[in-house]
């Protein structure tokens, strides 16, 4: 009989998000599948005992998917994470839960820690549908199209970025979408130091510069006015 995948998420920043039914788990399962062996070793202190541990990321997924793979098929139960928040989503996993579900592997999704959902509801906008862009193109050309295409999407945006591109990510959208634009900005979330920006392009913007702002961020849009 072939393993169980399960996709556990980890906290995003404040340990106390770890669910208790992540942590049973975590005891259970016979391996565990990290991004990067440095974080992978850092959980295993977390949780205060020791795992098998292989990493699955973007520079090994085709080797290292069948070689996982290979593990279910022999029976073993597996945990996939991410550094941090929900695997798979933003993160590499993709391909595998592919590969499991092709080879009929039970995959298991916990629910757990994720940017996404608390930067949404700490915004205060329209949560009746939204729109998730993902993560912008590093690219200002591709960027700056990625971004025409939502100016006059009425929905609620979700937007993500590394932290050292916040300020041209920002010039952007002032450019694009304009000073009037209603956002909020989600810093550190679940840290001591989180702290939510809500207001119009424009303001957050000189806000974000006049205190050299940097962090772990989420974009919320609002949706364009309907004219």
């Amino acid at each position: 009989m072939a393993g169980i995948l399960y996709l556990i998420p980890t906290p995003i920043g404040n340990w106390e998000d770890i669910t208790i039914r992540a942590l049973r788990l975590f005891k259970e399962v016979d391996l565990i599948i990290c991004e990067e062996f440095k974080e992978g070793k850092a959980l295993l202190r977390k949780i205060g005992f020791e795992k098998p541990l292989e990493n699955l990321n973007e520079h090994n997924v085709v080797e290292a998917t069948k070689r996982i793979i290979g593990h279910l098929l022999d029976g073993k139960s597996i945990a996939l994470v991410s550094d941090s928040g929900t695997p798979v989503f933003s993160d590499p996993g993709a391909e595998l839960v592919q590969a499991a579900i092709h080879h009929n592997v039970r995959v298991v999704p916990l629910p757990g820690a994720s940017s996404l959902l608390p930067a949404l509801v700490g915004s205060g906008f329209s949560l009746d549908s939204f729109l998730f862009v993902g993560w912008l193109s590093p690219k200002k050309e591709i960027r700056r199209r990625q971004l025409l295409a939502i100016k006059n999407e009425r929905r609620t945006s979700v937007i993500m970025d590394t932290p050292y591109r916040l300020r041209v990510v920002m010039d952007d959208m002032m450019s694009i979408l304009g000073p009037s634009r209603e956002v909020s900005i989600a810093f550190d979330l679940t840290m001591p130091t989180e702290q939510f920006l809500r207001g119009p392009l424009g303001k957050i913007a000189g806000e974000i510069t006049a205190k050299k702002m940097k962090g772990e961020y989420v974009i919320v849009l609002h949706g364009a006015k309907v004219k």
